[in-house]
């Protein structure tokens, strides 16, 4: 059975104000002086954000309360040195990025200019464990049109800059002004992805093989496929579903690949517009149908992702688990529209982030 692990990157607040709180340099140190060794946590751009990474796993269950430990290991350092953590993907109340003294994050400023600031935003990622370069590109090709309705599930980011920004994952607009950020033309084969690589780090637009941001990459450090799209889920639940999915469409491809189906050959042009689509509205409305390209009702295009892969979750025994899952997601709403109800009956963003830390910690 594929492992799967997830990252998670947090926001750093005040717990009283809701204000965002440059403190991860001293999170970090917490939890060194405590373990040397430790590797759960580390900086992102922005002193205000912290990023912890869970161990890879073959059960769900595992997964999620590995999560759930890392977050509330991450909420008792972060109070030691006066903050707390929020899952938000972006800030909703004001603020100015502190940028991290390091010379990576000092290069993508002077390279980027003012866009830098709009990356303070908080992401989930999901790493699936493949045998090959070969077989991951080919799960590549074969993920790119349901990436979208994974991005919807994970919306949790409808304020910006105390703006409500008529999105329900404004961080993935923001993030899309990162020049290498995006969904990908079908590959076809290892050279061609590699070769794509090299191409555009010769190019000097970016620094390093990291900075590849593509919707959904090979990891340069693990023999996974990094899938790169989700807002960080206000719950933890959430985070496990959408590794659970993650899962089974990569399993789901690779069978494909095996099978001799080809991948769908849907332009990136069509890609974007469901990127953005995803990001719009979420499940709100409507969502791109990953097959058709044309608008179906949201909830009946994640039964047609349940549908799509079906056999890997089945075989994994995650299909009462997911089902479960997305029927209360459906019911109860993506982070973003939990975040919209909070400002609705306290009609303060401030109250909003200081509910979203509870929440964070279920």
């Amino acid at each position: 059975m594929r492992t799967v692990g997830v990252e998670e990157e947090l926001l750093l607040v005040d717990p009283d104000t809701g204000e965002p709180k440059a403190l991860s340099a001293a999170v970090l140190t917490r939890a060194v002086q405590e373990d040397p060794g430790q590797d759960l946590f580390q900086l992102e751009v922005f002193g205000q954000m912290l990023e912890f990474a869970t161990r890879p796993h073959t059960d769900m269950a595992d997964l999620g309360a590995d999560v759930v430990r890392s977050r509330k290991e991450a909420a008792r350092l972060a109070g030691e040195v006066g903050c707390a953590v929020a899952a938000l993907a972006t800030c909703p109340v004001p603020v100015t990025g502190a940028l991290t003294p390091n010379d990576r994050y000092r290069w993508m400023a002077e390279q980027y200019g003012i866009a830098t600031q709009d990356w303070l935003v908080c992401g989930c990622h999901a790493h699936v464990a493949v045998e090959s370069d070969e077989e991951g590109v080919a799960v590549l090709d074969r993920l790119r049109p349901w990436l979208p309705v994974l991005r919807a599930l994970s919306a949790n980011s409808p304020y910006w800059q105390g703006r409500d920004t008529g999105y329900v994952s404004f961080r993935s607009r923001l993030w899309s002004r990162c020049p290498s950020a995006g969904p990908t033309e079908l590959f076809g084969s290892p050279a061609r992805y590699h070769g794509q690589v090299a191409d555009m780090l010769a190019s000097g637009v970016i620094l390093d093989q990291g900075m590849v941001y593509f919707d959904a990459r090979l990891s340069a450090k693990y023999p996974t496929v990094e899938i790169r799209v989700a807002d960080v889920c206000l719950r933890a639940e959430t985070t496990m579903l959408l590794a659970t999915l993650a899962r089974a469409l990569v399993e789901t491809a690779a069978r494909d690949w095996r099978a001799g189906r080809p991948a769908p050959d849907h332009s990136v042009s069509l890609l974007r517009l469901a990127a953005w689509h995803a990001a719009h509205t979420g499940l709100d409305r409507e969502l791109l149908d990953p097959v058709t390209m044309r608008p179906r009702p949201a909830p009946e295009v994640v039964r047609t992702l349940l549908e799509h892969s079906g056999e890997a979750l089945a075989d994994s025994g995650d299909t009462a688990l997911a089902e479960e899952a997305v029927d209360e997601l459906l019911h109860r709403g993506t982070g973003a529209r939990e975040q919209l109800r909070l400002m609705e009956r306290t009609g303060s963003l401030r109250e909003v982030v200081t509910e979203c830390v509870r929440r964070t910690q279920g």
